[in-house]
């Protein structure tokens, strides 16, 4: 591939240890040693302004987490990544459970990378609704309410209250409420079409090239067709490329994207 021809990278690689059958896995240990030599690829192809959205968790080994998740993010800083922001998928359905050392896994993260500090990110194709905080919220305002005051902490931020009267659409938070399920079942590892389809509207536009390195079930080249994006996936099990192929010339009905 050639540099700097990518707008968006959306792909949640193996986790460490896991899909034995499939992929044959990667002991937590070596995952760094594993992940670099692709994440130095995924720099040089994304164009200076793109986005690279990360899916992964840590696993527990022995008891504890696990800190390859820590550590890779570390080394990519050193390649010359930079860990812009970090994004948590919370996971509305996940399974219950017991465990005697710890509860149930029902988040997970979405590391944002970028090449530089300006990078083309489109937040008003995320806003949602105000909500019913602001009804009573903006009702009656102080008077401290209509200036930007300064924060407590003197930290130099401060907030005018006043501005979101009559506004029906603000900016989301960095916590993404979405369900697990998913209309694919035909992989060993799959996130909802949401998931991905969230962060091409916020970091790309109609017509950009969306990339997933680890296509797996094919969500993330699902997601950008149905929204006008031009998709490249790379996926080492021919049955799930044929399976892909199949899952974009003929969706499943309960494949739907909500905006």
């Amino acid at each position: 591939m050639p540099n700097d021809c990518v707008d968006l990278i959306v792909t949640s690689p193996p986790y460490a240890d896991s899909r034995k059958k499939t992929y044959g896995g990667i002991h937590p240990d070596k995952y760094v040693e594993w992940f670099l030599p692709i994440t130095g690829e995924l720099l040089r192809v994304l164009k200076p302004t793109g986005t690279f959205i990360l899916n992964i968790k840590e696993r527990t080994v022995k008891g504890e987490r696990h800190t390859y998740v820590i550590e890779t993010i570390l080394e990519m800083r050193k390649q010359g990544w930079l860990w812009t922001e970090e994004f948590i998928w919370h996971k509305k359905s996940c399974h219950p459970g017991k465990w005697p050392n710890r509860f149930r896994d029902a988040w997970e993260r979405c590391l944002q990378f970028n090449k530089q500090r300006q990078f083309d990110m489109y937040q008003e194709n995320v806003m949602v609704p105000m909500g019913d905080w602001a009804k009573s919220r903006l009702k009656n305002l102080s008077e401290t309410d209509k200036r930007r005051d300064n924060s407590r902490v003197q930290s130099g931020f401060g907030k005018n209250v006043s501005n979101w009267v009559n506004r029906k659409m603000a900016y989301p938070s960095n916590v993404l409420h979405m369900a697990s399920e998913t209309g694919n079942k035909n992989h060993s590892a799959t996130f909802p079409l949401g998931l991905p389809a969230w962060f091409i509207r916020l970091f790309s536009k109609e017509g950009d090239l969306v990339l997933d390195p680890f296509l797996g079930s094919g969500t993330t080249a699902l997601a950008a067709m149905m929204q006008g994006r031009h998709y490249l996936g790379i996926e080492i099990m021919p049955e799930y490329v044929e399976q892909v192929r199949k899952l974009i010339q003929n969706p499943p009905p309960k494949l739907r994207l909500s905006k």
